[in-house]
């Protein structure tokens, strides 16, 4: 079992907290999932899962619970190219 922490801007309430959990839940290897929501600033979400997680699957589950971003992460299509940053890892 792992444990990883990420940063996800967005989240502005429990019912956000709510979604992104279940999204996270729902990744295969996922077996826990905990917020630490900071309205309006970047939150804790520790994920703990079998093996490591792929960055893009992660960040896939956070848009489709209502469009979240990983800090240090450039946003979605249509965004600017170059290097991406690495993803901060508590």
């Amino acid at each position: 079992m792992t444990a990883t922490t990420y940063q996800v801007t967005g989240m502005t309430c429990e019912h956000c907290a709510r979604a992104v959990t279940g999204e996270l839940t729902g990744v295969p290897g996922v077996s826990a999932v905990r917020v630490d929501l900071v309205p309006g600033g970047a939150s804790a979400v520790t994920v703990t899962s079998d093996a490591t997680l792929a960055a893009d699957a992660v960040a896939a589950a956070l848009d489709e619970a209502g469009g979240y971003q990983l800090v240090g992460r450039a946003p979605g299509p249509g965004a600017a190219q170059g290097p991406r940053p690495s993803l901060p890892v508590l």
